[in-house]
Order: structure tokens, then C-alpha cells, then sequence
């Protein structure tokens, strides 16, 4: 039986954390993440913010409105990276992205479930060096 591992994404690198939570879910487990919102970016945070607006500019010629759709949520944000290290265009990855639950903040039926921790993924910078997720989709056009 697959096993529930629930992450609490506050003071997380978010790469790092989505390349621990992408190899459990291919494992086979089923992962929830919580506090999206507080996962961060490292780096300079103007450089990440024209970089992400330079990204989001990239649409169709003939019919912007057909896409490609860019997420701005901080739980959407997270799932599409996490994405990008699944291998999403065959069952193996479409099943891993099912057993994925991303959430802003915490929910109210996880209040008192002990979190996992990636040591590997915790950031060991004081926070003036790291963008959260929620300040960059605060800049890119999310209104909480």
C-alpha cells in the first residue's frame, strides 16, 4: 500500500523540494505539500521577477488566447515544476501527478500532522537571499 507523505514547504529551496517530492511520487506514494506560498527562489529576486515576465510573455501569434496558459498561483506554480521532472506524457508520470496535492497554506484537516523535512532542500541563507514563491506571484499578477 502507498504511503501519504506530507511536506511543509516553509523555508524549502522549491527546486530542490520538487526534485525530493517528483522521486516519491514516482516511486509510488502519494505526496501533499502545504504552505506553497512559502517555498523559495534563490537568486536575485529583480532578476527572477524579469525573468518570469519575460516568460510570460511567450503566447501565440494567431490566437493568444489558445495559449500557452501560464500559472500565477503559488500551489499552481509548484505543481507545474514538479511536472517538468515527471515524465508526464506517459502513465508512469500521469499517475504520479494524480497522487500530488499542492496547497496554499495549511489545511484545516492536516493542522497537527507531523510534516517531512528535506534537509537538502532547506535553505541555509539568511532570507534576504532567497524570493518566496508567494512574492513572485504577487508580482507576476495573483491576487490572494
Amino acid at each position: 500500500m502507498a504511503e501519504q507523505v506530507i511536506v511543509d514547504a516553509t523555508n524549502h529551496i522549491a527546486g530542490r523540494l520538487c526534485s525530493c517530492v517528483a522521486k516519491i511520487l514516482l516511486k509510488g506514494d502519494r505526496v501533499v505539500i502545504l504552505n506553497a506560498e512559502k517555498a523559495m527562489l534563490s537568486g536575485d529576486k529583480y532578476s527572477i521577477i524579469k525573468e518570469w515576465h519575460k516568460y510570460l510573455e511567450v503566447s501565440s501569434i494567431t490566437h493568444p488566447e489558445h495559449g500557452p496558459y501560464h500559472a500565477r498561483r503559488p500551489d499552481r506554480i509548484i505543481t507545474r515544476m514538479i511536472r517538468g521532472m515527471v515524465p508526464k506524457k506517459k502513465a508512469k508520470g500521469v499517475g504520479a501527478m494524480k497522487r500530488l496535492r499542492v496547497y496554499i497554506g495549511t489545511p484545516k484537516n492536516y493542522g497537527d500532522i507531523k510534516t517531512k523535512v528535506f534537509d537538502g532542500a532547506k535553505i541555509r541563507k539568511p532570507t534576504a537571499y532567497y524570493l518566496s514563491v508567494s512574492e513572485l506571484a504577487k508580482s507576476i499578477g495573483w491576487n490572494e
